[in-house]
């Protein structure tokens, strides 16, 4: 079900590269209305449109580069808020605005494998919001915690799914291609990235994730927990010089069987759960298959459905498992503000929010 009016949000952390989207997506949307921006103490009761270096090509809209940035350790009274907070200020902050009765829908790694909070695809696995009340019983929170994957799980468990489900996945292999804008403003420094590849992000914290977050989003709730797929991942991550847009090539074995052609059939013809197709930031399909051998690429495919569709091509077979393919997604959008945006929208939809 749809709001009768606007929502108004929150938005934590407003000032950097992922706030920033959160502002660029939310200005116009049809649930939701920004009510409150949150920074750090440079920018703390500044007009926002003063303090954030702003770094969209759409400009900033005017009513929000006049609003006052607030404090984030001050709950506001909202029912939504949307965390673009670095990974420490998140762990401190995200619980208290839960506490004070807000939803808080999180880009933030603090607390996607807490066993009581969903870390949730709408596409994917929309029936892991129930553990909400489980989370708001155990933690005598009035809100919740809510978080959207990796930017590269995003990515992969996206293609994943369908095949999962059809065929069951045993083991996967991934090299991800990851642009620039994932690590945030200033980002990598332009000596390390042009040019260059770098083989490594986080220190291994990146490839980490990848290898644990899908068998949380794959795994099953029942009896107020999440049972993680078993699946084996094993995972390599590279920094190249793209700037948005996230690139994976993935060689998967499949427990049934499965050539090109029934695979690509499969992820062409996967749709979300009803209760996620009306929803406004999602996309009309889940996935596009692309028949050329040269696609997905980044700045051809990034930006289907506004940066919300996953492109999948070069599906074949492989030497060594079963299949082989690349997938591709906006690391930013579909990866990060657009997902927690979404994952917003199914709450609503579901009457978790309102």
């Amino acid at each position: 079900m749809s709001p009768t009016r606007k929502l108004p949000v929150a938005i934590l952390g407003a000032t950097g590269a992922v706030g920033q989207r959160f502002v660029q997506l939310l200005a116009d949307h049809p649930w939701f209305e920004i009510a409150v921006l949150t920074g750090s103490d440079r920018s703390i009761g500044k007009p926002y449109g003063e303090v954030a270096r702003w770094i969209l090509n759409d400009p900033i809209p005017d009513a929000i580069a006049e609003m006052v940035v607030q404090p984030t350790d001050e709950v506001a009274d909202v029912p939504i808020a949307f965390s673009a907070l670095p990974t420490e200020n998140a762990q401190e902050s995200e619980p208290q605005w839960a506490a004070g009765g807000v939803v808080v829908c999180s880009n933030a790694s603090s607390f996607r494998m807490d066993p009581l909070v969903p870390l949730l695809i709408p596409e994917v696995n929309p029936e892991h919001i129930a553990l909400i009340e489980h989370q708001q019983r155990q933690r005598n929170w009035r809100g919740a915690i809510v978080t959207n994957p990796n930017c590269a799980t995003i990515t992969l468990v996206m293609a994943l799914k369908p095949l999962h489900d059809a065929y069951g996945v045993r083991h996967f292999f991934t090299t991800t291609l990851q642009a620039i804008s994932g690590a945030g403003y200033p980002g990598v420094a332009s000596l390390d990235i042009l040019d260059n590849i770098v083989p490594n992000i986080g220190n291994g914290g990146e490839e980490a994730k990848i290898e644990t977050e899908p068998l949380k989003l794959l795994g099953t709730f029942a009896d107020g927990a999440i049972q993680p797929a078993e699946i084996g991942i094993s995972a390599q991550v590279t920094r190249v010089p793209v700037i948005d847009g996230h690139t994976a090539t993935v060689a998967v074995e499949l427990a049934a069987k499965a050539s090109p052609g029934e695979a690509i059939a499969t992820l062409s013809e996967f749709r979300a759960p009803p209760v996620v197709r009306g929803l406004p930031s999602a996309p009309a399909r889940p996935i596009v298959v692309r028949a050329e051998a040269d696609r997905p690429q980044p700045r051809r495919d990034r930006d289907l459905y506004g940066g919300m569709g996953t492109t999948v091509g070069r599906v074949r077979p492989c030497n060594l498992l079963d299949l082989r393919f690349v997938v591709l997604s906006h690391n930013t959008i579909r990866g990060a503000a657009g997902g927690a945006v979404l994952n917003a929208e199914l709450l609503v939809a579901e009457g978790v929010v309102g």
